[in-house]
């Protein structure tokens, strides 16, 4: 049995995976990493642009953000748009769609204002648009409507990504920059230990140790976690995310709706879609599911390691649905993967965004959508609204990365890097990382 050594081993191929095994690389002085991936390509799940809304999310349409979310929020979505245009994939993977985010009725329309005079700051290039300049820009939006009409929106920002195609570039980019880098597909990580300070990484073939460990690995991380002893209070509630495809071309803007903000899901929007042509996508659903990843099979074992079901989940569950509208919007749902009936129900929600689309207008897009593992503490009896992590202090970290972990890859690549440096004493150059990806000068700083 070979035995392969790594200062650095991550477990998953996607967008988070790889984006740190691209930092680590361009960033650090670490000699050799390994990057593990159970299928035979980079980002074949939720990273995958059939996967996700292909949203750069830089807080200025989103309406669940703070202020203070906002601005940490723009600053990961202007990291990765600069690796992208250091590397020349604007265009390619990067693409300038006009977005806005949608206000129906008088109270929706007046929050939008306001909002737009708190945030103008932040964002300077947002432009408020009354019905007139709505009309213009996207006149199925106004055609069949009653209620008042704004949006907060703009067309000079990247907005378009293709993460999966992403996710394979910062593979590519981190072995051109250190050949000693490897990339293990058809590689599935069984069991992780730990033995005298060194973790052991077993797969169905052979064992790999290393100094490091990140498992980056969606709804899996937890379950590794769990199987490891840590994160105990917390469960992995598997979010089954579908969309629905319109048959005309409605819209050419990404267009979103106000969040609820009991919600964690997001509210339903429209996404011009950058693999299927001349094709909008709505969406996203938000269903339960007994499984980690979408359109796999079902490993009851897995679900069950992540959610850890007991006493404190029960009760957390029960006091997440006394909330109306929460128990509402499952139920809802759940009646949208229902072949008879999702078309004309579904189409209610979309005309919100387009007043006259019909059922006969929708088609159930098979085979698109991901997983979010949704991170509930058992504790405090809490649905976690932001990125999760679970940082050991061990020489492991877990991360569980809900929207925007995406946009957020870079930044959170950032965070891990430094954890990494500092437990291995290795130099984390946060200078060239602040010239490149955030245009700032800083000084160098030692892990």
């Amino acid at each position: 049995m070979s035995h392969n050594h790594y200062q650095v081993a991550i477990v998953g191929g996607g967008i988070s995976g790889t984006s740190l095994m691209f930092a680590l690389t361009k960033y650090t002085d670490i000699g050799n990493i390994a990057l593990f991936e159970k299928y035979d390509e980079i980002a074949t799940l939720n990273s995958n642009a059939k996967g996700n809304s292909q949203t750069l999310h830089a807080g200025d349409i989103e309406t669940n953000y703070t202020i203070d979310k906002a601005a940490k929020v723009k600053t990961s979505a202007l990291m990765l748009e600069n690796y992208a245009k250091i590397y020349g994939y604007t265009e390619k993977l990067m693409f300038k769609i006009p977005k806005m985010v949608l206000g129906v009725g008088e109270d929706e329309v007046n929050y939008l204002k306001q909002r737009h005079h708190e945030f103008k700051e932040l964002y300077p290039y947002l432009e408020l648009w009354d019905e007139s300049a709505l009309k213009e820009r996207e006149p199925m939006l106004l055609m069949g409507r009653e209620e008042s009409v704004c949006a907060i929106g703009t067309s000079e920002k990247y907005s378009t990504v293709d993460y999966g195609e992403i996710s394979k570039s910062f593979v590519e980019n981190a072995q051109t920059i250190n050949p000693n880098n490897d990339c293990f597909l058809n590689t599935k990580i069984l069991k992780i230990e730990k033995e005298n300070g060194t973790y052991i990484l077993t797969t169905e073939k052979e064992k790999f140790t290393a100094d490091f460990v990140v498992v980056d690995a969606g709804a899996h991380s937890l379950m590794f976690a769990h199987n490891m002893g840590y994160g105990l209070e917390y469960s992995t509630l598997p979010i089954g995310g579908s969309f629905f495809y319109s048959k005309k071309e409605f819209i050419h803007s990404k267009v979103y709706t106000i969040q609820n903000p009991k919600l964690p899901f997001a509210a339903i929007h429209g996404d011009p879609d950058l693999v299927a042509e001349h094709r909008v996508r709505f969406g996203p659903t938000a269903l339960a599911l007994p499984k980690l990843e979408r359109y796999h099979d079902i490993r009851y074992q897995e679900v069950f390691n992540a959610l850890k079901p007991d006493l404190d989940l029960v009760n957390t569950i029960c006091d997440i649905f006394k909330d109306t509208d929460i128990r509402k919007y499952v139920i809802r749902n759940a009646f949208f993967e229902l072949p008879i009936l999702r078309e004309s129900l579904f189409a209610k929600d979309v005309q919100k965004i387009i007043p006259l689309i019909r059922a006969d207008d929708l088609e159930y897009a098979d085979g698109v959508g991901g997983l979010r593992p949704q991170v509930i503490n058992k504790q405090t009896h809490e649905l976690l609204l932001g990125e999760a992590k679970i940082d050991t202090k061990e020489g492991i970290i877990f991360n569980m990365t809900p929207s925007p972990g995406a946009t957020s890859c870079l930044d959170n690549a950032q965070s891990d890097a430094k954890i990494i440096c500092k437990y291995l004493n290795k130099k984390f150059n946060e200078a060239l990382l602040g010239e490149e990806l955030l245009c700032r000068s800083y000084p160098l700083c030692s892990g």
